[in-house]
């Protein structure tokens, strides 16, 4: 069996950037985000797709053989041509994350979802605890990279 090295594989040309800034622009093996109705992986010569984006986390594996983790509070997602395109309403490195900050909005969220009658009001809490939520999980998947790095 042929090993597959990392100078024969396809890649994707991907752009992300949000309202204030360019995130990242390079070549990947692979993008996975949070698409409308689930996640996608987008991997070379994927079909033309435009979705919008959830909060979660956006994950590439680039050309240099990098695991990168992004949160994304929502936004687009176009795949065109192996190029990938990612315009986004807010978008943070791991490192940009406030963790204490997350939790605080968690808590907060939950209990206006405990004691609030209003629809409106509820919606935006859910939205905002999907947020502190995909926050937590970026930290959380960086932690367990971190210790499975150290394992090796």
């Amino acid at each position: 069996m042929q090993s597959i090295n990392s100078d024969t594989r396809s890649t994707l040309q991907v752009e992300i950037a949000d309202v204030g800034q360019q995130i990242f622009l390079g070549s990947c093996f692979s993008l996975v985000a949070p698409a409308a109705f689930g996640e996608v992986c987008i991997l070379p010569r994927h079909a033309p797709f435009l979705s919008k984006l959830q909060p979660g986390e956006i994950r590439l594996e680039t050309a240099k053989n990098e695991r990168l983790i992004y949160y994304v509070s929502g936004g687009y997602l176009e795949v065109k041509n192996s190029n990938v395109t990612v315009l986004a309403d807010q978008m943070l490195r791991s490192n940009e994350i406030d963790r204490e900050a997350a939790v605080a909005a968690k808590a907060v969220a939950e209990k206006v979802l405990k004691t609030s009658a209003n629809d409106s009001v509820r919606d935006v809490a859910k939205l905002e605890l999907l947020k502190a939520l995909a926050q937590l999980r970026v930290l959380e998947h960086i932690e367990m990279a971190k210790l499975n790095g150290k394992r090796k």
